[in-house]
Parts: structure tokens; C-alpha cells; sequence
């Protein structure tokens, strides 16, 4: 008959050596298995770990704290990912948690874990739930976990139920309107599908979205456009005079920069009446161009 003490001691040996997507059943079932510190416990590991740095009490605590991983990796199953995925990440924002883990505050270890296995599942959710990113800053962040809890229905939102979701969690009415458009599309690939049939051609991106930068017109445009502005400076160069046109080669264009006191000691000037000729004749430039 095992002992208690070996039992645990088993029993965490095989969750080292189980990954949650291998058997996400098994792995649920032997994290659950592993007893909940106490605070005395939980205590006692963390000043271990804090101030003797004990790989062993780390170890330790990160595998009392996996079943609460799992809790709250169910919690994003809504989003359609893996939720072995999910348990994946949350352990490594566990692991993060515990190395930066102060017992020192007065607080226990999983209330201070849960602000840092939500990140890694929201980074990865982030990451995965599109193709194209649908929340980049803060406030469309606070709006893709939260709005559709903050809906009460499954329709479109009307104006008051978008102004007060907007108050409640403190984003523009502007914002809470795309992110209820992007919530409610969905990935179109560019391509047609290789086993479509010409019915369904028209559905691809590639048949009517319009490529701008292919347009004759548009072409023309930008070459006479850049023709033109390249006479004008070399017009506007060629006006100015030689001493201004050669400070400028020398600041601008030469592959060897020259600085303001060599071309002072070379023109016998101050180095001041070499920036102000250099400025003056960038301001020249410039309003030949603007022209």
C-alpha cells in the first residue's frame, strides 16, 4: 500500500510527465487529484522560493495551483480554441505568477495568479481567433471579452444599449459599434476554394475587390507626378548659387557628410552662416516644389 505522502509524490510525477493535449481527461483527472496547500504551506514554499530561490518549492506550488488553471480556461470555451490550448498557456502565466510572487503582501499565491494566467489565455486567444487581429488597443481589448456578456440579446444593439456599455466600461460609442461588426464577421479567404464550382465564384475576394495600384490612369499620374517634381528641384537647384548649391551637396547628398565647421574653415565664415545659408537654401527648395 502507498503512503499518503508517496501518493502525492506519484501523483504529481505523472503530471510532469503529461501534457494537456495528449489526454485532456487524464491530465484533469490527476490535477484535480493534487491536494490544496494550505496557507501555512503555501507560505512556508513561497519564502523558500522568494528568498532561496528552491526550484523545488516553485515546482511544488506551480502544480498545486494547475486546477485552477483549468478552471478558468473552461471559462474561455466560448471562442472555439482548444481548451488544451488554453490550460497550455494559462500554466505558463502560472509559472510567470509564481517566479514574481511576493509572500511578503499578505495575499495568497492564486488571487495574485489570476491576473497573470488570464493575460497568456487572452494574448493567445488574441492571437488565434482570426486571422487578421481584431483588438489591437486597450479599449478594443475590454470590448472583445466583455461585450458579449454585456448583451442581452442576440440581435444588433440599439443606441442606449451601446451609450451604456459604453459608460460601464469606459470606451467610445464609435468603439463598441466596430467591435460588435468585427464579433459578428468572419475570415473570408482571398482565393477561391480549390474544390468550388463556378456557382460560387463570385464569393471570392479575389473576383471583385479592386487593385488600385494596378490602374493605368492612376499610373500615368504618379509618373508625371514625380517627373514634375524632379524638374522643379533641379530648377530650384540650379538657381541657386554656387556656394549655397555646394553646401547643400555636401549636407545632403555626398556618401561623405560634411560638417558645418569644415565648410566654415573652407569659405572662411562662421560655422552659424554656413546653417543659415544651408537653411535658407532648403527653404528656396522647398517652395519651388509647393509651387
Amino acid at each position: 500500500m502507498i503512503e499518503p505522502s508517496k501518493s502525492v509524490a506519484v501523483g504529481n510525477a505523472a503530471v510532469l510527465n503529461m501534457a494537456p493535449g495528449a489526454n485532456l481527461a487524464a491530465y484533469v483527472q490527476a490535477v484535480g487529484a493534487i491536494p490544496v496547500l494550505s496557507a501555512e504551506r503555501e507560505q512556508e514554499l513561497a519564502n523558500k522560493l522568494y528568498f532561496d530561490e528552491c526550484v523545488d518549492s516553485a515546482r511544488e506550488l506551480v502544480l498545486a495551483h494547475l486546477r485552477f488553471v483549468v478552471h478558468i480556461a473552461r471559462s474561455y470555451s466560448g471562442y472555439g480554441l482548444s481548451e488544451a490550448d488554453l490550460i497550455q498557456e494559462g500554466n505558463v502565466g502560472l509559472m510567470k505568477a509564481v517566479k514574481r510572487f511576493d509572500p511578503s503582501k499578505g495575499v495568497r499565491l492564486v488571487s495574485f495568479a489570476v491576473h497573470w494566467i488570464k493575460a497568456e489565455m487572452h494574448e493567445f486567444i488574441l492571437r488565434n481567433w482570426r486571422i487578421v487581429k481584431v483588438a489591437t488597443t486597450k479599449a478594443q481589448r475590454k470590448l472583445f471579452f466583455n461585450l458579449r456578456s454585456a448583451k442581452k440579446t442576440l440581435g444588433w444593439l440599439s443606441a442606449e444599449e451601446t451609450k451604456a456599455i459604453a459608460a460601464d466600461l469606459g470606451v467610445d460609442e464609435a468603439e463598441v459599434q466596430r467591435m460588435e461588426g468585427r464579433l459578428a464577421s468572419r475570415d473570408v479567404a482571398f482565393d477561391l476554394p480549390v474544390d468550388a464550382d463556378d456557382d460560387e465564384s463570385w464569393s471570392a475576394p479575389q473576383h471583385y475587390l479592386e487593385d488600385l495600384s494596378a490602374d493605368p490612369a492612376m499610373a500615368v499620374e504618379a509618373e508625371d507626378s514625380q517627373r514634375d517634381s524632379e524638374d522643379r528641384l533641379h530648377s530650384a537647384i540650379a538657381a541657386l548659387d554656387s556656394r549655397s548649391r555646394d553646401i547643400l551637396a555636401r549636407r545632403w547628398l555626398a556618401e561623405q557628410k560634411a560638417t558645418l565647421h569644415e565648410l566654415a574653415d573652407e569659405y572662411e565664415v562662421s560655422a552659424e552662416r554656413i546653417r543659415q545659408l544651408e537653411a535658407n537654401a532648403m527653404k528656396k527648395l522647398k517652395a519651388a516644389l509647393a509651387a
